[in-house]
């Protein structure tokens, strides 16, 4: 799954107002968006039946104007009307900024698997292609069992990595309200295992069910020659 994220500065109309921070934000969704779309702003106003001041207006000031307008702009941007005026509700997290004074640490061997605790939500990474030259990354609900890290998939599906296969798996956990988090990375090998009484006692386990749903009956673990971990903390004055 590989997500594109698209940056750009507020755009400011012409007489040098600063718009509110949530109108700001929407005139930066409209931004992006245009740029997406390789349209100018005369063109979509244009489109949108108005006048490119008259846009400019909108953009500063959108809590003012009719939402017929709005509706307007966001059928020529072919997005959802309450994503335009609102954001999206479904967005990928590290949207909040960063924290005051952060730092960036290692952590310990015992710290990576402390962070990853007992089960979550990762990612697991592989390469496929004749020449091995097609990175994949795949979201998984996963396990962790002893000093490995499991999953179930389907073997015919895009997790249902070969046995000996050699793979990544990424966790990570962000706060948006602070800015704060961590990630950890394991490399590795990936092994079907096959033990009846191991694979029950991990089915039973919370968090072992896909959430993909569906038929899932194989496991895959990620047994790990390394792993590394960061975290962003706060400075911590002496």
């Amino acid at each position: 799954m590989e997500r594109t994220v698209v940056h750009a500065e507020p755009e400011r109309s012409d007489d040098g107002a600063q718009p509110s921070s949530e109108v700001g934000r929407m005139a930066d969704r409209m931004a992006v968006r245009r740029r997406q779309l390789g349209m100018s702003r005369d063109e979509l106003a244009r489109r949108a039946g108005m006048s490119t001041s008259y846009l400019r207006e909108v953009e500063g000031r959108a809590r003012d104007f009719d939402p017929g307008a709005l509706a307007r702009l966001a059928v020529v941007l072919d997005m959802p009307y309450e994503e335009l005026t609102t954001g999206r509700t479904d967005a990928p997290p590290g949207l909040g900024g960063a924290a005051a004074h952060p730092v960036l640490m290692r952590l310990s061997e015992q710290e990576c698997w402390q962070r990853l605790g007992t089960h979550g939500i990762g990612r697991i990474s592989y390469v496929v292609g004749p020449g091995k030259e097609a990175p994949v990354v795949v979201p998984v609900n996963f396990l962790v069992d002893g000093r490995s890290v499991v999953y179930r998939t389907d073997p015919v599906g895009v997790a249902g990595i070969r046995a000996g296969e050699p793979v990544a798996f990424e966790a990570d956990h962000i706060e948006e309200r602070t800015g704060l988090g961590w990630s950890v990375l394991l490399a590795g090998t990936a092994e079907h295992p096959v033990d009846r009484e191991a694979l029950e006692a991990l089915a039973r386990g919370r968090g072992a069910v896909p959430w993909a749903g569906g038929k899932r009956d194989l496991w895959v673990r990620v047994l790990p020659h390394q792993i590394s971990g960061r975290v962003i903390q706060p400075l911590r004055e002496a």
